[in-house]
């Protein structure tokens, strides 16, 4: 399949709902599980979801407008979600949601013409990147965080399945 706008904002704008839909009104036991040491839960991904809407996707692709592929853009701090406990997921989901919205306004706004898409930034650790790329790279970092969410809380039930985790492939990949 090959990139565009409209493709990518078409899951891009579901990714809010989906979270909404998946972890409103779970409990604790559901939205602090993990997969051990040094992994995330629900509710930290949900912060790494925010962070990279406030200082990711949107920042980068604005800078490639601005700087191209001259200077670098700032690196991306995966871990600073960590630090921030204070919210409840509610808050947190309607906070990605808000955010979204704004983002996803915004790169319609940004981008217009086709010959955007191909327009060169330079990423710290990859460097030459195309705005395509960027934006391609959003989408699947949404979905990768939605399959995770759903993996770890699937592994909640590892053992509780019995037998049938030899059928339950969400159990058996990682």
């Amino acid at each position: 399949m090959e990139f565009t706008l409209h493709g990518s904002i078409e899951i891009l704008e579901r990714t809010p709902q989906t979270l909404a839909n998946l972890l409103s009104g779970l409990t604790d036991s559901w939205l602090f599980c993990n997969e051990g040491d040094g992994t995330w839960n629900a509710y930290e991904v949900v912060g790494h979801l925010i962070e990279a809407e406030k200082t990711n996707w949107i920042q980068r692709l604005e800078h490639i407008l601005h700087e191209g592929k001259e200077i670098p853009f700032p690196a991306f701090d995966r871990f600073s979600h960590l630090n921030e406990t204070s919210s409840s997921i509610q808050e947190k989901l309607l906070e990605f949601q808000d955010l979204r919205q704004q983002n996803i306004n915004k790169l319609r706004e940004l981008f217009t013409k086709e010959e955007q898409f191909e327009l060169r930034g330079f990423h710290p650790a990859f460097g030459e990147v195309k705005v395509r790329e960027l934006i391609s790279t959003w989408v699947v970092h949404d979905l990768t965080h939605i399959a995770q969410i759903v993996r770890v809380m699937a592994t909640r039930y590892k053992i509780d399945v019995g037998p049938w985790k030899e059928y339950l492939g969400i159990l058996n990949a990682r």
